[in-house]
């Protein structure tokens, strides 16, 4: 890649159609990317996907159903790449090359292995979890992007994708890796509607306890309605004391582009009914288009099919030169 070109990559798991959380803190983002970026590549990460058991049928429903979201979303195939992982077979193999550069002791300090390892028999966890955050750096690596659109907890993993980028370049003196830097969305997190000291999530069984982006509008004021607060009437921001109520407010403010300061000032002398029936319709307006393209595009399957054909065949073109001339320099390649 020439010196200074600004190329993002960023992916996403398959795991069916997007919520509020995937939205604000990354799709409404990637979307805004595209017209500051040379070249953008955003993956469905199937591969990381497989970590877990998948039902084969559902996983690939979910993999067409999270492009659609994508794209409904204002991710433009014109401008972004948008590919399937495993159709790009350089992502796995770049990922045994760097994971045979990699030591255990930095994979063992990932925070995420760590709770897993405290929660779970590792003996029955798979080699996959542990090796995840390598997978993830060949992800990066194998674009030698410049930049990562990234959410606060997975820093670490993109701090060891430095690292091993930094490793690899010194032990093979060479330049061929890029030092990807962190993109920090504008919202960070944005936490469950049932338990507002858990993340918004696609895997919490209870559906209430997150906006999906395919929702009715009478979901999203049922919803909102529902949505854990307190006993106290009033609308402020303390995210310790108040996290149900200061949840909403951070939600409010990141759809209008606002602060939460602003918020609070907006609902002096109301109650937090008058913020959740403000913020549902606020929530409708900014959603029933990206669910009204949702509902398009899942008429046209074909359609989404040759996106992610068309580009996981730009990608594997990107891929490919970039990992041979890594295999070149460890000489397993003439």
């Amino acid at each position: 890649m020439s010196v200074g070109i600004r190329r993002i990559f960023s992916g996403i798991q398959p795991s069916g159609a997007a919520h509020l959380g995937n939205y604000l803190g990354a799709l409404r983002q990637w979307a805004k990317l595209q017209s500051s970026s040379d070249s953008v590549l955003y993956s469905i990460v199937d591969l990381h996907s497989l970590t877990s058991l998948q039902a084969p049928l559902l996983l690939r429903e979910n993999i067409l159903a999270m492009v659609t979201c994508l794209l409904a979303c204002g991710v433009d195939p014109k401008k972004s790449i948008v590919f399937q992982q495993s159709q790009v077979s350089g992502h796995a193999e770049l990922a045994w090359l760097l994971g045979c550069r990699t030591p255990m002791g930095w994979l063992n300090r990932m925070t995420q292995w760590k709770a897993k390892a405290m929660s779970d028999n590792t003996n029955v966890v798979g080699l996959g979890l542990f090796a995840y955050p390598v997978l993830q750096a060949a992800d990066i690596l194998i674009y030698k992007a410049s930049h990562v659109p990234v959410g606060e907890d997975q820093l670490q993993h993109l701090e060891l994708a430095r690292d091993i980028a930094r490793s690899f370049n010194s032990a093979y003196n060479t330049q061929v890796f890029t030092e990807p830097q962190p993109l920090l969305g504008e919202v960070q997190r944005v936490m469950s509607l049932r338990n507002p000291l858990q993340k918004m999530s696609k895997s919490d069984n209870q559906d209430m306890t997150r906006i999906n982006l395919t929702d009715s509008s009478d979901d999203i004021r049922n919803k909102i309605r529902k949505a854990v607060t307190d006993c106290t009437g009033s609308v402020t921001f303390d995210p310790h004391e108040r996290p149900g109520v200061s949840n909403l407010v951070s939600i409010f403010a990141a759809v209008s582009d606002s602060t939460p300061d602003k918020i609070c000032r907006m609902f002096e002398g109301k109650q937090t009914v008058h913020l959740k029936d403000e913020l549902a319709e606020l929530l409708i307006s900014e959603l029933a288009p990206i669910r009204e393209e949702i509902n398009r595009l899942q008429t046209d399957r074909g359609y989404v099919m040759d996106i992610l054909r068309d580009g996981s065949e730009r990608a594997r073109e990107i891929a490919e030169p970039n990992l041979a001339e890594i295999k070149v320099l460890m000489g397993i390649k003439f």
